[in-house]
């Protein structure tokens, strides 16, 4: 679902305040930070049926994120379009890991440029609560395994963790990792850590100059929307942002076109068929029966019909 940006300032103006607020990094100026509510998480993901994390952010079982993990991004395409989601892909990322994938539940944090205004009257309601200078570390430190952190830094050369922090991801994630919308740092270090980490830049200089404005509400990553909950699904081509209500529908599409691609290519593999032979669906009625059948024993499930072709209105 697409928000409008009159649309998120409604919600966010409805928020409470997180009572860690502004959990961010050191440098960054003090700023009044959101979150959904309870209520406001279960609205937007209504139609996620499943368990949830205490918070209302939906909690997509450990057995569909492993399921997910042999899918490539042109699997996860079909179903999320089909349902016209068609903004929940960004591509054009660095990677730490080029052909590690990244699969989790998304907890999102959301970063803009620094106002002194905001960050004033922010910091004089925090001193009134007794809270101090507010850090990022609340927010590394609730995440949960499976957990990946969706940075929103607009795009910036902000860097949103070094290594010391980017190893306290892995620990508290079980090794997921983060999508940053900004820069990261200390690569060199962090290269050995055992989590994976898509970016768009990184310099060894210390950039600042930034706020946080919200965590766990709606968030844009490039041309995408990203809702918490969402399962993150990073790939050679990109990184797919799947609504949770959807994962499922996605790991049986996926499984099947998987092993529909297995019988093809291991059928062209024996040298006695034409590409056209066996590519799209194949015409021989025996090949099409094998198919089948290989797909059957391979998911459990059958081989679903092709959808009729749209009639063309008559001129």
């Amino acid at each position: 679902m697409v928000i409008s940006t009159a649309s998120l300032l409604r919600i966010l103006r409805s928020c409470a305040a997180l009572a860690c607020a502004g959990a961010f990094l050191p440098q960054c100026g003090d700023a009044q930070t959101f979150t959904l509510s309870q209520e406001q998480l279960i609205k937007y993901t209504e139609k996620y049926g499943d368990e949830r994390f205490p918070d209302g952010r939906p909690k997509v079982p450990d057995a569909l994120l492993e399921r997910l993990k042999p899918l490539c991004a042109e699997e996860v395409h079909g179903v999320l379009s089909s349902q016209g989601f068609t903004n929940q892909f960004e591509g054009d990322w660095k990677v730490l890991h080029p052909g590690r994938k990244l699969v989790g539940r998304a907890v999102t944090i959301q970063y803009m440029p620094s106002r002194p205004d905001i960050a004033d009257a922010d910091l004089r309601d925090a001193q009134a609560r007794g809270q101090g200078r507010p850090r990022n570390q609340s927010v590394i430190d609730a995440l949960q395994p499976g957990d990946v952190i969706v940075a929103d830094c607009f795009g910036s050369k902000f860097n949103f963790v070094g290594n010391k922090l980017a190893f306290a991801v892995g620990q508290a994630t079980r090794n997921t990792g983060m999508v940053v919308d900004g820069g990261i740092y200390w690569l060199e270090r962090m290269a050995n850590f055992d989590l994976q980490a898509y970016f768009r830049s990184s310099q060894p200089a210390l950039v600042s100059n930034v706020m946080v404005t919200g965590v766990n509400i709606p968030i844009r990553i490039g041309n995408a929307t990203v809702l918490p909950g969402d399962v993150v699904f990073g790939d050679v081509e990109g990184v797919y942002f799947i609504p949770a209500h959807l994962v499922k529908d996605v790991v049986e599409s996926g499984e099947i076109s998987m092993a529909r691609d297995e019988w093809t290519i291991k059928m062209m593999s024996t040298g006695k068929y034409k590409s056209s032979e066996l590519y799209g669906r194949p015409s021989d009625p025996e090949l099409m029966k094998q198919r089948r059948e290989y797909i059957r024993n391979k998911t459990g499930r059958d081989e679903p019909e092709p959808r009729p072709a749209a009639k063309k209105p008559r001129p």
